[in-house]
């Protein structure tokens, strides 16, 4: 996730069908579409200023809809514990609308007349229904115009001739046309939708905040088994940064836009939206699925599931590195074993030799003294060899490690829970290293130090050091011929009484630094978190 690197696109009119699907929607990107709602018949007949409410009340009071009613009001989150979906008559709600308006007054808004023949619920009506005192908590929040989906008639099927339907959508299979209309100011709680949204404006005004799919991590979405799984945990307001610590960075990502009446927003499938309405405000969305999720055929699911997991996997244990990496780059050598054998300007003036020579010539049979070991390199080695005598608790002097076999003690695991550069010196120094500095250094301790090199790689290898060798490895195969390679692994691997055990002690280590970036995914993206149960 590299910042807020996506632009909200911006029109003036609605653009053709295929300049929308080739230039936005087959992007992701969200769009905003200025004063296209402006010429359908509900912009002028629901506009509460002219007389709006009497019209809705009048066209559809008598209609029974399912409204959402919260005890976090004005904040209302999708989770079902922190609402309800009770049944109201729609006249009941739009009288709400305007008792608000009546009290606002003395602002300068104006005040409208009941509709003649339209009647208040009775008090038997109202029995079923929340009390007035409660209208407040509620939101008409996905009321269905038009339901594809559902072969039931929708609630408010009546209103559905004073909407025009956008010319981008014309060749879309919509899900449902849907009806939103607040009477208070309000704030739907963070979330996605699994389908393309056309948000519509038609009265009042909204603030929309958006996050692309990439930034799911800092908002904290719900478990993906969680009935909500759609929605953030982040009170974003107030985020609890001692539970939810990446919540901190999540404004970075956001990209905010003002809907005021007659605009449009296209939010694409995936995108965390949190949407804030001004006192009665109305609007209409659409929604359809994606050309994407349409065309993906079920029994390859679980493939594509996979794929996209690995691809999460391998760029989370890519941050899990570079967290570190440029405080690596800019402390130089300062930490480095300074070497003082008399010879440092020879060495210097060596270092492009034995780079050159090591990496051109043959490994087989050539032995790698340290006078023959660029400045860096060997300055590499010590540390190494400090690092393992530290390890294991063996104090003794570097020329006696050539003769002085590794004690018990060295069968202990040094750093078994390192993930990270920066809890672990043996992999700040192998990242440090060039490619071609690191064979040179690895071959200096098969000819030099063999026993340390198999204390190294047998006991000192963390989760993190593995991966970084792995991935040195990985490059200077790139950097030299096949013999050369075959060369240097023999000589590597040939230190070792049981070879396998180093490939395996290796290779462990690189996979438990894939588990733990994959736990890191699961709670990211997913929600899930072990708290240290066993994966």
């Amino acid at each position: 996730m590299g910042g807020n690197t996506l632009s909200i696109v911006e029109f003036d009119e609605l653009p053709s069908p295929a300049h929308f699907f080739s230039h936005v929607e087959s992007k992701s990107i969200p769009a905003v579409f200025h004063g296209c709602v402006k010429h359908w018949k509900c912009f002028s007949k629901w506009n509460p200023c002219k007389g709006g409410l009497d019209y809705l009340q009048e066209r559809a009071g008598s209609s029974i809809v399912e409204a959402m009613l919260s005890r976090t009001a004005p904040v209302f989150y999708g989770d079902l514990r922190s609402h309800e979906r009770v049944p109201l008559l729609f006249s009941v709600f739009v009288s709400s609308c305007k008792k608000l308006r009546s009290s606002d007054n003395g602002s300068g808004v104006s005040v409208e007349q009941e509709v003649v023949g339209v009647t208040e619920p009775t008090l038997e009506e109202e029995t079923c229904l929340p009390s007035t005192s409660s209208l407040h908590q509620v939101y008409l929040a996905q009321v269905p115009i038009v339901n594809l989906e559902n072969k039931e008639k929708s609630q408010l099927e009546i209103l559905r001739e004073d909407i025009q339907m956008p010319k981008i959508l014309k060749a879309k299979i919509l899900t449902s046309i849907n009806f939103w209309m607040n009477n208070a100011k309000s704030r739907s709680s963070t979330h996605y939708d699994p389908d393309h949204n056309l948000l519509c404006v038609v009265a009042g005004c909204k603030q929309v905040v958006l996050w692309p799919p990439s930034a799911v991590s800092s908002l904290y979405p719900m478990p993906i088994y969680s009935e909500a799984s759609n929605h953030s945990c982040v009170d974003l307001e107030k985020p609890d940064l001692s539970t939810h610590s990446r919540a901190q960075n999540s404004m970075m990502y956001s990209h905010k836009v003002t809907l005021q009446a007659g605009d449009a927003l296209f939010i694409p499938e995936g995108w965390l939206h949190q949407v804030d309405s001004d006192d009665v405000t109305i609007a209409v969305n659409f929604w359809w699925r994606s050309s994407i999720m349409t065309s993906l055929p079920e029994h390859m699911d679980a493939y594509y599931l996979r794929t996209i997991l690995r691809r999460l996997v391998k760029t989370e244990m890519d941050q899990m590195l570079y967290q570190t990496s440029i405080s690596i780059e800019n402390s130089g050598q300062e930490d480095s074993c300074q070497v003082d054998d008399g010879q440092g300007q020879r060495e210097h003036n060596l270092e492009k030799n034995s780079y050159s020579e090591q990496s051109q010539g043959t490994i087989k049979n050539k032995r790698i003294t340290i006078r023959q070991m660029d400045t860096v390199s060997l300055q590499a080695l010590h540390q190494l060899v400090s690092l393992v005598h530290d390890g294991v608790n063996i104090a003794r002097q570097s020329e006696q490690l050539q003769s002085t076999p590794m004690e018990d003690e060295c069968k202990k695991d040094v750093h078994p829970n390192s993930f990270c550069l920066e809890d672990d010196p043996v992999a700040k120094v192998i990242s440090a290293l060039e490619p071609l500095q690191l064979q040179n250094v690895l071959l200096g301790m098969v000819h030099n130090f063999p026993r340390t090199l198999e204390a190294l790689i047998l006991q000192m290898l963390s989760p993190a050091s593995s991966e970084v060798l792995t991935r040195k490895f990985d490059e200077i195969d790139q950097l030299t011929s096949q013999g050369n390679r075959d060369e240097f692994y023999q000589a590597v691997y040939g230190v070792f009484d049981d070879q396998f055990a180093a490939m395996n002690a290796v290779l462990n280590g690189k996979e438990s630094f894939a588990r733990q970036a994959f736990k890191n995914v699961l709670d990211k993206y997913l929600g899930v978190n072990f708290d240290g149960q066993k994966l």
